[in-house]
This record gives C-alpha cells, sequence and structure tokens, in this order.
C-alpha cells in the first residue's frame, strides 16, 4: 500500500491502537525548556515516578531568559524560579540541561537542530506549539500540554489520534527580495490561521527542494499559525549534510545504517492526501501583516483589505484594525514603526542575519527605532562575529544583544510598551504578545532590516 512520509514516520511509531480512540505513540527526542516542565515534574514526583529515558530528554533555558547581561541573577523573581527549577529537576533526573552560560544554550528549537537531536524520521515533541520546526528534517514533530510532558516523562509514549494529511506544493522561482518567511506567511495568508486544522501538513515542490535547511525550518515552524498540528519536508541530501557530523547524529556504520532507512523516507507517487494545495511562486512578494493574527498578511506593496475581502466577521475585523490603528484600504508602505525585533525560533539562525546585514550594510540605523537584534543560539552569535556580521551590524549603530527567545513573546524583559509598534521576524502578532498594547508586524529579515534604516515600513527590494 503506498504511503505519505508522514505515514511512513507515524506509523512505525505507533505502540497500540486503540479502537475508536488514540494511538499510544512512542517519542524519539522530547525537548524541555523552563515554562511548562516545572509542574510535570511536580506531578511526577507526587507520584513517585522517574524519568523513563533520561537520555532521549534534552532542557535548554529560553522563554524567560534575559538577553543582556546573562551573567548576573535574574531579576524577574518568576523567571529566575523557573530558570532554577528546571536545572534542579533535570539534575535529579539526569537530563542533558544547556542553562545560561552553557555553550550550547539557546532557543530550544534553534540548538535542537544544531546539535544533531532533530533527525529524520524521528518523532520530537516539547511543551512548545513551535516544535513544528523540527519538520524540517522529515521528523513528526508536534507541540504538547504540560500533562503530555508529564506523561512522555513516565512512558515516553503519548496518547495521540493521527491526524489527517495535507500537501501543500509551490512550484516557480520566488521572486527577488522573498524568503522562506514570505512564503510561509503567504501560504497563512492564503489559508487563513484555521485553514490547516486537523492536518499535518507536508510541504512540497520546487520552491522547496530549493530552499535551504534554514528556510526549511521557518517554513515548518509556521504550520502551527495556520492551525495545523506539524509540518515536514522530506529529507535530501541537503538534510543529510547539514546533519552528518553534529555533535549527536550517528556516527561510522551507524551512519550509513541510518541514511539506508533516512532515504526511503519520502511520499511514494500514488500515495493519498485528505486535501491538497498548489501555490505559484511567482505570485508571491515579501509580506507584512497588519492586523492580530498571523493570517492576516498581504505583499508589502498591496492596501490593507476590506472587511468585504476578509473571512470572519466585521465587527472582529474592526475590532483588529482599532487595535493596530490601521484601517481599510490604507497602504502599508510608509507606516511608521518603532522597534524591531530580529531573532526567536522562526528567524534567528545565522541566514536569517546575513540577510538583515545585507541591506544594513553601509547604511545607519534611524534614530527613531529600537532594534533588538537576538541571535537564536550561542553557536548562531559565534558565527555573527566570525563572518564578520558583527562588525557591519556595529558600524550601522546597532547592538548584537545574547540568545533567547526575547521579544518573540512578553516572558521576558525585552517587551515592546504599549502602542508602540514593532517589525518582528517572529512568529505571531496577536493582541498583547510582545506585551500589554504593542502592536505586531510579522515580517522577515529582509523587511525588518529596511524598517530598521528607514523608521518606516519599506520594500526591502528598494535596497537590493
Amino acid at each position: 500500500m503506498s504511503k505519505t512520509l508522514f505515514d511512513k514516520v507515524w506509523d512505525s511509531h505507533v505502540v497500540q491502537k486503540i479502537e475508536d480512540g488514540p494511538d499510544v505513540f512512542f517519542i524519539d527526542r522530547h525537548l524541555i525548556h523552563e515554562v511548562t516542565s516545572p509542574v510535570a515534574f511536580v506531578g511526577l514526583k507526587a507520584r513517585g515516578l522517574n524519568v523513563l529515558y533520561p537520555e532521549r530528554t534534552f532542557a535548554t533555558a529560553d522563554h524567560n531568559t534575559p538577553t543582556i547581561n546573562q551573567h548576573l541573577p535574574v531579576k524577574d523573581p518568576l523567571s529566575a524560579n523557573q530558570l532554577k527549577a528546571l536545572e534542579y529537576n533535570s539534575k535529579e533526573f539526569g537530563i542533558s540541561h544547556w542553562g545560561l552560560g552553557h555553550k550550547n544554550n539557546g532557543i530550544v528549537h534553534v540548538v535542537g537542530p544544531e546539535n544533531g537531536i532533530t533527525l529524520p524520521g524521528a518523532t520530537i515533541v516539547c511543551g512548545d506549539s513551535h516544535t513544528s520546526t523540527h519538520g524540517a528534517f522529515g521528523a513528526i514533530a508536534f507541540g504538547i500540554g504540560t500533562s503530555e510532558v508529564e506523561m512522555v516523562f513516565a512512558t515516553q509514549c503519548i496518547m495521540q489520534p493521527k491526524p489527517k494529511k495535507m500537501r501543500i506544493k509551490v512550484n516557480g522561482v520566488l521572486n527577488k527580495g522573498v524568503t522562506p518567511k514570505d512564503v510561509g506567511l503567504y501560504i497563512i495568508s492564503q489559508l487563513t490561521t484555521s485553514g490547516a486544522t486537523g492536518y499535518f501538513v507536508e510541504y512540497a515542490g520546487d520552491v522547496f527542494e530549493n530552499m535551504t535547511m534554514e528556510g526549511r525550518m521557518t517554513v515548518c515552524n509556521l504550520s502551527i499559525e495556520m492551525g495545523a498540528r506539524g509540518g515536514m519536508i522530506a529529507p535530501d541530501k541537503k538534510t543529510f549534510d547539514y546533519i552528518e557530523g553534529l555533535a549527536m547524529t550517528p556516527k561510522g556504520a551507524d551512519w550509513d545504517t541510518a541514511m539506508e532507512y533516512w532515504k526511503t523516507l519520502k511520499t511514494d507517487e500514488d500515495a493519498k492526501f485528505d486535501k491538497e494545495f498548489n501555490f505559484d511562486a511567482a505570485d508571491i512578494e515579501p509580506m507584512i501583516t497588519y492586523g492580530t493574527n498571523p493570517g492576516m498578511g498581504i505583499g508589502i506593496s498591496q492596501n490593507i483589505p476590506t472587511a468585504e475581502a476578509v473571512e470572519g466577521g466585521k465587527a472582529t475585523y474592526d475590532k483588529s484594525l482599532s487595535y493596530m490603528g490601521y484601517a481599510e484600504n490604507e497602504p502599508m508602505l510608509g507606516k511608521k514603526i518603532d522597534y524591531v525585533f530580529v531573532g526567536s525560533c522562526t528567524n534567528g539562525r545565522i541566514e536569517d542575519f546575513r540577510d538583515f546585514a545585507s541591506i544594513i550594510k553601509g547604511k545607519q540605523k534611524s534614530e527613531d527605532v529600537t532594534v533588538w537584534l537576538v541571535p537564536g543560539s550561542h553557536v548562531v552569535e559565534d558565527k555573527i562575529k566570525e563572518e564578520g556580521i558583527l562588525d557591519i551590524l556595529n558600524e550601522a549603530g546597532f547592538v548584537l544583544r545574547q540568545p533567547g527567545c526575547s521579544a518573540c513573546l512578553a516572558m521576558n524583559d525585552d517587551k515592546v510598551p504599549a502602542g508602540k509598534y514593532a517589525v518582528s521576524t517572529s512568529n505571531r502578532n496577536f493582541e498583547g504578545r510582545q506585551g500589554p498594547g504593542a502592536r505586531t508586524l510579522l515580517a522577515s529579515p529582509l523587511v525588518a532590516a529596511a524598517a530598521a534604516v528607514t523608521g518606516v515600513v519599506t520594500d526591502p527590494r528598494n535596497f537590493l
């Protein structure tokens, strides 16, 4: 029987099928951070249980970490307690822990791939919705809740109904200035934030085949923003080249054996999907959001649509535009911005900083804009320095911060003030996501760079 990539990985991890119920599903890799793990550890201890396979669990601190002066004690008491709890619990249960100051520390969905924790054909979970990032390697990866974190600790399994299957193809050649972030935002704008609810998505076609691994991670990261359980891309030579030789990838004969299996991880030609979509790369331009969910996005040269052109009720649409201080039919180009954030598990990798530097080189930061540049890990930070990108940033008036989730979400010191506009390379623009009253415009590192030097929403193609 013909199978999709998703079927092949899912079916090989089912421990038990429950009639008219969920599958008992084995988890290869369990990633944890300081926010969703403490209560799970409390539950584990209350029942007198151990972590079944501590060597399959990996802890890093990221959400609550400061991005300046990480050598100093964390000021916020809640953040400090959560960070201490992660360190203590990891030590008690024999779990690998990369806390502040550790050379491998960084955002969980950045350090996993960097260190070879993320492998093709693996099943990966984390108490974080953007775990879908790891699907770029041909893995099944999705976010789980705290009670499920506890379940994986105790059993290395999770009870999960098998999602339906969707394939999204994008064929053709991307236009100048169009990045993987724009591809992801475009797809969400077409499907809406609920368009893939109940599905696991496979991305296919020319555009994804030609994309770098970092670009694929960006697209898979955004899968959750259209309601999908996760997204994945079939592994290929780019995948294998990326992971070969990393700290935790197989070596020698084990690598050869793994490769034999990994090369089978692709959808059979006549396999069936429950739903399919096809898009033309030529239709995509640099994107920007104008509202309060990731589906409210348009090409940067377009005007804000009317309520009639947007799915949902007019009252909800009016409320969203009122929060943003925008109106129907207004152009996004030229809109004043106050903050720029480059980072997060969506766009905190070295390619994102290369893109940013390509725009700002030889220019100066706008005096009216506060800019937070936050690498996703110390590995990324080191590459920024080694490649001379830090020199370009400093000469243009920018400052590089230390790794962490930063201004993606208001759980650390990097909060956008109420009423201020932030062009952000992160993944969500919900009300208050970057701070109470903050107004977020999601965009690529190229669009963020153009805004950082002009102080307004600017088409990055003007600088390319």
